[in-house]
C-alpha cells in the first residue's frame, strides 16, 4: 500500500468510527423524562416514543454505515474499480464516454446497494411510528425522477467537468470550477419553479385569514409576500416543515401541508417570520457564496491530486483517467470534509440564532415561536437534549433547548 492508500484507508475507518461513536453517544445522553422546559407540549409518552425512534433510526444508520463501509473496501481490494474501468473502455468510444460510464455506474450501484435501507426506513421504522404516507407508486416514481434529473442535469456538467480535466491543462480546476459555480447559482433560481415542482404540488395559501395575517406582517417589515405556497408534503410523511428557497422573483416561502393542519394561525407566522429573518440577514446568500468558495478548494486540489500517479497505483488502476481521479478524490477528501463540516454546521447554527433573534424582535414577543417550535419537535419526533459532540458533528440546526434559552434571553420582553 502506498501513502495515499494509508491515508484514504484510515479516513475512511476514522470516519466510519467517529460517526458510530457520535451515535452512540447521542443514544446514551438521552435522559428517562423529558426536560421540565418542554413538559408542557412533551409528555412521557410522546418523550418515550421520540426515544424510540431515535434508536431506530440510530440502529439503521451504524448499520447502513458500517455496510457501506465493508462493501466499498471489497470492491476496492478486489481491484473493483480497474476492473470497473477496464470493461468501460472496452465497450465506450473514447475517454470521455467510458469516463461518464464509469462514474454512472458507481453511482448507480450506490444507489442500488442503498436501496435497502431506504425501503426499511420508509416503510418499516416511518411505518412504525406513524410518519409514513408514501405509496410504492410514489416511492418509486421519485427515484425514477431523480435518475432522469441526474442524466438530463448531472450528466452535461460532469462531461463538462471531465472533459476540461482531461484537455485544459492546468487551468483546468480553474474551469471545472467556474463551471459548477454556474450550475449551482442556475438551480437557485430553476429549482422553485421547475425541479420542486416535479416532486411535490405547489398551489398558493388559500386561508384567507392566514394569508392577511402573513400579507400584513410582511408588509410590516419591507417583505412583499407575493408566493406563499403550500406543499402536499402529506402524500409522503406526517411531518411537518417550511422553508424559504430561490432568489429575486423565484423566491417562495413554502409551508408543508401537515405543518399547518398542526400549527395555530399565530404559530406559523412566527415560523414565516423565522424564515424572513433568514432572507435578512441575507444568510442564503452567505451560504451561497461559502458553498462557491468551497467548490473552488475542492477544484484546485482536485487539480492537483489527479496529476499524481500514486493515487491510481493506490486504487490498482491500469490507466489512470480523469473520472477515476474524480473518484478517488473524493475518498481522498474525506479528512478535510470531517473538519470542515462542523464548521459549516456551527455557522448554519448561528444562523439560525439570529434569525429566530430577528423574528421575536418584529413580533415583539418569543413565547409563539417557541411553542411553534416545540409542537415542531413533538410531532417530528426531534431529539431534545442531543449529546453536543453529535451537534456538532451533525447539527445545521441548534437543538430545541438551546434555541429556547436563546430566544428568551434575547427577546424583546424578557429584556424589559
Amino acid at each position: 500500500m502506498n501513502g495515499y492508500a494509508v491515508i484514504i484507508l484510515c479516513a475512511l475507518l476514522v470516519d466510519c468510527l467517529v460517526g458510530i461513536a457520535a451515535d452512540q453517544l447521542n443514544l446514551n445522553h438521552q435522559p428517562p423524562t423529558p426536560p421540565t422546559e418542554l413538559s408542557d407540549l412533551i409528555d412521557p409518552e410522546a418523550y418515550a416514543k421520540s426515544r424510540a425512534y431515535l434508536k431506530a433510526t440510530t440502529r439503521l444508520d451504524q448499520a447502513a454505515a458500517l455496510y457501506n463501509l465493508a462493501i466499498l473496501l471489497g470492491f476496492w481490494f478486489a481491484e473493483g474499480f480497474n476492473r470497473l474501468d477496464l470493461w468501460c473502455r472496452g465497450i465506450a468510444s473514447g475517454p470521455l464516454t467510458s469516463g461518464l460510464l464509469f462514474i454512472g455506474l458507481l453511482l448507480l450501484g450506490r444507489g442500488l446497494l442503498n436501496l435497502p435501507f431506504s425501503l426499511y426506513q420508509t416503510f418499516v421504522i416511518e411505518e412504525r411510528f406513524g410518519f409514513n404516507r408514501t405509496d410504492w407508486k410514489t416511492f418509486l416514481g421519485d427515484r425514477a425522477k431523480m435518475l432522469l434529473l441526474g442524466l438530463l442535469i448531472g450528466g452535461p456538467l460532469l462531461f463538462l467537468i471531465l472533459w476540461f480535466l482531461g484537455h485544459a491543462g492546468d487551468r483546468a480546476w480553474l474551469y471545472a470550477w467556474l463551471a459548477t459555480a454556474l450550475f449551482t447559482l442556475a438551480l437557485q433560481f430553476l429549482a422553485p419553479t421547475w425541479i420542486l415542482p416535479l416532486f411535490n404540488r405547489f398551489t398558493p395559501l388559500e386561508d384567507e385569514e392566514l394569508k392577511s395575517a402573513l400579507a400584513a406582517y410582511g408588509r410590516r417589515v419591507n417583505f412583499p409576500l407575493e408566493k406563499v405556497f403550500v406543499i402536499d408534503g402529506s402524500r409522503r410523511s406526517a411531518k411537518g416543515n417550511a422553508f424559504f428557497t430561490g432568489f429575486g422573483r423565484n423566491r417562495r416561502i413554502a409551508f408543508y401541508d401537515t405543518l399547518i393542519e398542526q400549527h395555530e394561525p399565530g404559530e406559523l407566522l412566527a415560523v414565516l417570520a423565522h424564515e424572513i429573518g433568514h432572507y435578512k440577514k441575507k444568510h442564503i446568500l452567505i451560504m451561497t457564496a461559502l458553498a462557491l468558495v468551497h467548490q473552488g478548494i475542492i477544484f484546485f486540489l482536485l487539480g492537483w491530486i489527479i496529476r499524481q500517479p500514486g493515487i491510481y497505483t493506490a486504487f490498482f488502476m491500469e490507466h489512470p483517467s480523469p473520472a477515476a481521479g474524480l473518484v478517488f478524490f473524493g475518498l481522498l477528501y474525506t479528512p478535510v470534509e470531517m473538519l470542515l463540516g462542523p464548521l459549516f454546521n456551527a455557522l448554519s447554527r448561528r444562523h439560525e440564532y439570529a434569525a429566530d433573534n430577528l423574528a421575536a424582535v418584529s413580533l415583539g414577543e418569543c413565547e409563539t415561536l417557541i411553542t411553534a417550535l416545540k409542537k415542531l419537535a413533538r410531532n417530528n419526533l426531534a431529539n431534545p437534549v442531543p449529546h453536543p459532540f453529535y451537534v456538532l458533528l451533525h447539527y445545521s440546526h441548534p437543538p430545541l433547548l438551546e434555541r429556547i434559552l436563546a430566544l428568551r434571553k434575547t427577546s424583546p420582553n424578557e429584556r424589559s
